[in-house]
């Protein structure tokens, strides 16, 4: 298969990695210091208490290379449209484009750019982060979850799967895969976009009476307006897993709690802000969410 990864992150870079043992792979990313590391010296993987050295090739621009069987977003959801439309010259009539990214709704931007039937969404158990330009350390191995959010006509979930499987990864087709994303979801509204805007990490949210509150509002909030999409979660599980979370992890730091740290722009738009956005088209009021959204935004611009 013939694949492009957009954003050689740490999770752009284990993907990539590993799908170039058998495939065409092009990893884009705009760091010409980290593309000339991976074209040079390969891509660096530690994993299993080892490095590996991975050869896919990278770029900076996709001009060169024509169109793919499927583009695989890697990039923060807030490029992703960036991102798509830069490299919009690789998405041919029978490109799929496919998202691992954290969050929900990001279907929206990329049905710009090809037809509901071609865009494969879904999660990953993976994690990584990176040690140096062209290194990454694989956490740990997860499932990575794969569907459509409409009948996949022409068996593609069954190809990405097989090609994944190919190349070392346990892939599982959901034929309800919105389901599992807003099960994931629910941990990233309460969670990460707290600790965000209090700048503490995770086990201050359940160990803290006020924090912890605020988290079973934003929850109830969540849950209100996936129910009304038609989907069904046990509350009190809920509540007791993203408690039992915060308590596993007391040091630990969310995507969004360190974006902020750093000045950096965060992905609330498709975490918090994805609530906000599905609760609107449905009519479910979520002031708690909208409120997060704008504290985060605003928080944003007191870095710049």
């Amino acid at each position: 298969m013939k694949i492009a990864v957009l954003g050689a992150g740490a999770m752009g870079s284990i993907y990539g990695g590993h799908l170039s043992l058998k495939n065409e792979v092009y990893m884009i990313d705009k760091k010409q210091e980290l593309v000339d590391e991976i074209n040079n010296n390969g891509l660096k993987l530690f994993e299993n208490d080892k490095d590996v050295i991975y050869r896919p090739n990278a770029l900076t621009e996709s001009k060169s290379i024509g169109e793919v069987d499927l583009v695989i977003l890697f990039v923060k959801s807030l490029y992703s449209k960036t991102a798509l439309m830069e490299n919009s010259n690789i998405i041919g009539v029978n490109t799929y484009v496919m998202t691992l990214q954290n969050g929900a709704g990001h279907e929206d931007i990329i049905s710009e750019f090809v037809p509901m039937e071609r865009i494969i969404i879904g999660t990953t158990e993976d994690n990584g982060a990176i040690l140096d330009t062209g290194y990454v350390r694989r956490g740990g191995m997860g499932k990575t979850n794969i569907g459509m959010l409409i009948p996949d006509k022409n068996g593609i979930l069954e190809t990405v799967k097989e090609v994944f499987d190919g190349c070392g990864f346990d892939t599982h087709i959901y034929s309800n895969i919105k389901q599992l994303i807003w099960d994931k979801l629910f941990t990233n509204v309460s969670l990460s976009a707290l600790t965000g805007v209090l700048q503490m990490p995770m086990g201050y949210i359940a160990e803290d009476k006020y924090a912890w509150e605020m988290a079973v509002i934003l929850i109830k909030e969540a849950m209100a307006v996936a129910e009304a999409m038609g989907l069904k979660f046990n509350e009190e599980e809920i509540i007791e897993r993203v408690k039992n979370t915060s308590l596993s992890s007391p040091e630990g730091r969310t995507s969004i709690y360190t974006d902020l740290k750093k000045g950096r722009l965060t992905e609330v738009n498709t975490i918090s802000g994805a609530v906000v956005k599905a609760g609107e088209k449905l009519g479910i009021n979520v002031p708690s969410h909208k409120m997060i959204v704008n504290l985060v935004h605003a928080m944003e611009n007191k870095n710049k």
